[in-house]
């Protein structure tokens, strides 16, 4: 894997002319995760395509760099908020589907181990439409986590997750991406607090830091300044929604 570069997106985006965000000045520190938050509808998942350089249906002025100048191009990997398994494929072929649509060789051992990870072992060799929504969200967590690029992007990766299966994951993904340069869309203030390096919300008007505990992420979910945060960054929310 090559050094993870930091990202920056500034600029301001519409949708059928109305503003959806301005002045957005969003910086991705270098090997860190940053989880944004904000009020559904205000461009989160529009700002993962963004940086990814997929189409959107709006219009953004701006600019979106790297710090080491490279393209961000090829050097990200990317989780949607739906699983996108392609239905015929098995739940094996789907992790490793990034390689095969490279032409390159699939690591097969890695994605059985990743596999056994994401806690899917006995369903290795089913279709998607044997799966829960929550296996078939630990199948595309399987598969994302399997690109191993340096820039990784999450829309709600945990979000169809019981609580126990949920915390299980977000400790495998910050062991598997330590030292990545990651972006993490989330709802969840409780989510944000345990992963975050830093915490942004998301306005009309533009980004705002939140604090963050003072230990390194990943935390536990029972310490005290992560409750503390997770309290003050959901009574926060709800005022802004209000």
């Amino acid at each position: 894997m090559t050094n993870a570069p930091a990202i920056t997106l500034s600029g301001s985006y519409r949708l059928d002319q109305i503003p959806l965000f301005s002045d957005v000045n969003l910086h991705l520190q270098a090997g860190e995760w940053t989880c944004l938050l904000g009020k559904s509808g205000m461009g989160k998942s529009t700002i993962l395509r963004l940086i990814l350089g997929l189409e959107v249906a709006g219009a953004f002025t701006g600019d979106i760099t790297a710090g080491d100048g490279a393209p961000i191009d090829g050097r990200a990997s990317y989780m949607a908020q739906t699983d996108l398994l392609l239905p015929w494929l098995t739940l094996r072929e789907n992790v490793v589907l990034g390689a095969r649509l490279r032409g390159d060789t699939a690591d097969l051992g890695r994605a059985d181990q990743l596999i056994d990870r994401v806690g899917l072992r006995d369903y290795r060799d089913a279709k998607p439409a044997a799966l829960s929504g929550g296996m078939r969200q630990r199948a595309a967590l399987a598969r994302c986590l399997m690109e191993d690029r340096p820039v990784v992007l999450l829309d709600e990766p945990f979000s169809a997750l019981d609580a126990g299966t949920r915390a299980d994951m977000q400790d495998l993904a910050a062991e598997v991406l330590a030292g990545r340069t990651v972006l993490l869309v989330t709802h969840d203030p409780a989510e944000a607090c345990r992963l975050g390096h830093r915490i942004i919300l998301l306005t009309a008007e533009g980004t705002q830091n939140w604090p963050v505990p003072d230990s390194a992420p990943i935390r536990r979910a029972d310490d005290p300044q992560v409750l503390q945060g997770q309290a003050a960054l959901l009574a926060h929310l709800r005022g802004a929604a209000a």
